[in-house]
This record gives structure tokens, sequence and C-alpha cells, in this order.
């Protein structure tokens, strides 16, 4: 939005904005009149917000987008919705931002219905002091997911609160996805002797964001694994169709992650150890803080249940993908103790694989 500065003597720079003096610090930093819907509210969007997320849809600027999916529905396509939450501090980490974790988080709850994603909507709340440049940045990267997993921001708010209240900036997605028709992933098709593979390391994320905010030092960089999952769901679904469920390990990470998928199958789960795959780094920041990598949160892996006969291509999918080349066999389900994830140790016993109580590492995803 275009102004004109003036000088008053004593007196710092002003930027006049639909009329109204306005001093010139306050387009440097997030102030409360940026969340009040008038000329500040409207200089943000234009500044921030439309060049990083500006499409036909957002760019009519009207009370609610208007997106065309009828004929998705019409060939047998089913409506997915998916909404997240995202407060993690520090606000840029190594590999990542709260502005791609944003995207990813939610595309990849779409995904693991078998949703290709297509639209998503998002709010932003700001905290009262955070600068205009570290927004503009955050949105920016936010933008830059986006358009790299092939969805659009439609329709968006934002609201600003009192310093020391906001964390510095949270954001809240909703995504819209289509189901082909012909996919149904879910509990109710796993069944005992079914194959359990996750596409990666594990930790990654949840490490790398402590490693920042613990001012943690390593001989080796700690990069989260944030990322998109759709173009590598798309290729095991493609290999192996039969596939029964899909889950992405975030919050309470792979132990979570098998507890959910037990309970809601009804059936038990065996895990190897010795299998799990962690990187040596990550292992040693884990031990360090005292956490089990198994609770640790992911944001670009995919737990799939597969049937055993088609485990071996779902595996070479996950490996032909830059993001699935680390995809090991962890382990199966079984028949016995139903909701229970055992897992067999490295030194030939065996415990109990528990569902986190709570959130070892707040604020991460």
């Amino acid at each position: 939005m275009s102004g004109t500065a003036r000088h008053d003597a004593d007196a710092s720079p002003r930027i006049d904005v639909g009329g109204c003096p306005l001093p010139h610090h306050d387009r440097e930093v997030v102030t409360l009149a940026h969340g009040g819907g008038g000329a500040l509210t409207r200089d943000l969007i234009e500044r921030v917000f439309l060049p990083a997320l500006g499409n036909p849809v957002l760019l009519r600027r009207e009370d609610a987008g208007i997106v065309e999916i009828a004929s998705e529905v019409a060939r047998g396509g089913r409506l997915a919705v998916s909404t997240d939450c995202h407060v993690v501090q520090p606000l840029v980490f190594p590999g990542g931002s709260i502005g791609e974790l944003a995207v990813h988080g939610t595309v990849n709850d779409l995904v693991m219905v078998g949703a290709a994603p297509r639209f998503l909507t998002a709010g932003f709340v700001i905290e009262e002091g955070l600068p205009i440049t570290t927004l503009s940045g955050l949105v920016a990267r936010m933008g830059a997911a986006a358009s790299a997993a092939g969805v659009a921001v439609v329709a968006g708010d934002t609201k600003v609160v009192e310093r020391g209240r906001g964390d510095g900036l949270a954001i809240v997605t909703t995504g819209i996805g289509i189901v082909p028709g012909g996919i149904a992933l879910g509990a109710a098709g796993v069944r005992a002797g079914d194959v359990v593979i996750v596409s990666g390391t594990l930790g990654d994320h949840g490490m790398a964001v402590m490693s920042v905010r613990e001012s943690l030092g390593f001989e080796a960089d700690i990069v989260s694994d944030s990322a998109p999952l759709h173009e590598l769901v798309a290729a095991l679904l493609a290999a192996c169709p039969a596939t029964r469920m899909l889950r992405d390990p975030t919050r309470g990470g792979l132990a979570a992650t098998l507890n959910e998928i037990a309970t809601a199958a009804g059936v038990g789960i065996e895990i190897d150890e010795a299998a799990v795959p962690v990187r040596p780094v990550v292992a040693a920041a884990c031990e360090m803080l005292g956490l089990d990598p198994l609770t640790v949160a992911n944001e670009g892996k995919v737990v799939a249940v597969v049937p055993a006969e088609s485990a071996a291509d779902a595996l070479a999918a996950l490996r032909a993908h830059p993001l699935g080349r680390a995809a090991v066999r962890l382990g199966r389900i079984v028949p016995d103790h139903a909701g229970v994830v055992a897992l067999a140790t490295r030194v030939g016993g065996r415990r109990i694989v528990p569902l986190p109580i709570g959130a070892d590492l707040p604020r991460i995803c």
C-alpha cells in the first residue's frame, strides 16, 4: 500500500496510511493495530501475505474462497478435511520453520488417508512486537512449501495478541483433499500377519528443534525431516494398492503411532529394536536428554501397514524415492495381546512400548 512520508520537528518519521499519520516503526514490527481490521491490517495483508500466498482464489479477497471440486467428486472422489495447529519454538530450526511445518503437517494428514491435497486455509496468531521482516520470511517459506506440495492457500485470517502472550507466531491450517475412488485406508483393513514399515530414520525433527532450543552442540548437525509426503505415498500406493493403513508419527513419535494403530485395529504389534532406524547423532542427543527415540516427533515419515506378500514391493517403492531411501521393515501385526505394542530388544528380551502419557518435547510442531 502506498503512503507518503513526512517529518515533523522533533518527531520520528511518520507514514500517512489512509490519511492517518502512523509512526514509521509501526511498519517495522507487528502492533496490536495490525489486528484491528483497518488500514494497518490491509497493509500487512498486501505487504506480507498476498505476495507469498496469492493465487486467483485468494486474490479475490472474499470472505470465503470458492473452489471447484465437483468433477472429482462426480468421479467417485471423496472429500478429506484436516485441521492442524502449529506452535513450534524456535520459529526457525535446522531444516525448516513454522512456515513449512504448517503446510507439511496438514498436507501429510490428508495424505495418510489416501487423499491428494488440494487446498489450505491458514490462520495466523501473531504476537505484538514480531518484526515484520521475520513474519514476511516465514510466510514466504510457507508459500514456497505450499507450491511444492501442490496446494493453494485459498482463505486466511490474522489476529494479533499482546506482547508476551503469543510465543511469536502460531499458525492454524485446515487442508482439503480428494480421496480417489477405490482407495480405502484405515484400521478396518489391518490383519494379523501384515507387515509394519517405516519410511526412514526416527526422531530427526524433534531433536533438530531441541538442539537449537537447548543450544546443544554435536559434531554432526541434526536437521528436521519436515517434508510433504504426497509423492512418496503416491508411489507406495501405486506399487502396493493393497496397503492397509498409513500414519505419520508426529507428536508422540513411533510409540504413539503404533499404539494408535494397535488400539484402532484391535490387534497386537511386535517390532524389532534392531530394525528401528535412528541416526547416531539423534540417538546421542536423546541419550543426553533422557529421551526415547521412539517417542520423539517426526514430520516427514510415514508408517505403513501392508500385506506380507506385498512388503517387498512396498519397500522397493519407498526406497526409490528420496524421502524413503532409509525405509525398513519394523515388525508385524499379530493376533495376540490386542492393543499392545511389544518390542524385541537387542539382548533377546521383550518389553512393552506404552502410549506416551504426555509431551516430552513441547512446542515442536
